[in-house]
């Protein structure tokens, strides 16, 4: 017979410790880690084993070798971070990813919102332009640069519009406008998405602020800056962590825009150095270090982001 400790209330259940510890463990719903395991098991696949793999390349002399063969792949300790540290080419990267998200970041919050709550109010044709503004965002790259080329080069719209205003050379063959060519590039091609996320937090803002304010005789703008802000502002801290995290990632429009990161490395991010370092130049261990650089760097403008928003406070 089990013996209820002395203190225990009369008629509550006696819970043995190794119970109470499972239960902790588990939480009150074991099941809900079985539907949870499927996802579990992705991040840990797809980002905790690969995150943590280069970490340990980053900390050894490793390079890529054929199938099967036995090298040795010694433990350098800092010695790829002071070479990356070292790399005027890597600074330069982190230089023009800083940049892009001077440009991009603010663009996408000012633009999303403003056009989200625009759409919001629409009447007429409001599934035809949220839908125009999302096609961009679902529309593979390869795809949508050829247009862009076609604006921003020498004989393009763009500059047969500003003529003589035009720089030379033209946008994306210049050192000081390829990246933020290709910062309104992104943002422009991202924009559907963070207005998707800006018109799902509008729908919750509720009615009768807006009928408190017209009777109050607040106008459009003041509405605007006093109630519609305010109230979206956890959609906010999650567009700026999500347009940081997306932008300095950066890849796929610089290599295909600007041939690789040029005009001289000009447009050269930290990701498309990482490729050219570890896969083209068979140095994975340099390229890991950036690559841990860069996670410390976005988790400090993440950290930076909430803290001036108000992010711990939604």
């Amino acid at each position: 017979m089990t013996t209820v400790p002395a203190g225990h209330r009369a008629g509550a259940r006696y819970r043995s410790p190794v119970r109470r510890r499972r239960r902790g463990l588990l939480g009150r719903q074991p099941l809900g880690l079985l539907f949870s395991s499927p996802y579990l098991a992705f991040v840990l696949a797809v980002f905790a084993f690969p995150l943590g793999f280069a970490v340990w390349i980053s900390f050894h002399d490793y390079f890529f070798a054929a199938p099967g063969a036995e090298v040795d792949r010694p433990f350098v300790g800092l010695d790829n971070y002071r070479d990356v540290l070292g790399d005027p080419d890597v600074w330069r990267s982190f230089r023009n990813v800083a940049v892009f998200l001077l440009i991009n970041v603010p663009l996408t919050v000012a633009l999303s919102l403003l056009l989200a709550t625009a759409l919001n109010q629409a009447t007429r044709l409001r599934t035809f332009l949220r839908v125009g503004y999302y096609v961009p965002y679902v529309t593979a790259s390869v795809a949508v640069v050829g247009v862009w080329l076609f604006l921003f080069n020498s004989n393009g719209l763009v500059n047969r519009v500003l003529g003589p205003l035009a720089p030379d050379p033209s946008w994306l063959i210049n050192s000081t406008w390829a990246m933020p060519a290709i910062a309104l590039y992104v943002t422009w091609k991202q924009l559907g998405f963070y207005i998707l996320l800006y018109l799902a937090a509008l729908q919750n803002v509720p009615r009768e602020l807006y009928e408190v304010a017209a009777t109050d005789g607040a106008g459009k703008i003041r509405t605007f800056f006093s109630i519609t802000i305010p109230a979206v502002r956890p959609a906010t801290v999650l567009v700026l962590l999500l347009s940081t995290i997306i932008g300095a990632n950066l890849f796929t429009e610089p290599y295909l825009l600007t041939g690789g990161g040029g005009p001289n490395g000009a447009s050269m991010s930290p990701v498309l150095l990482m490729y050219q370092l570890g896969i083209e130049q068979n140095s994975p261990d340099v390229a890991a270090a950036i690559g841990v650089i860069l996670i410390v760097f976005v988790l400090l403008i993440g950290w930076l982001q909430r803290r001036l928003a108000g992010g711990d406070e939604t």
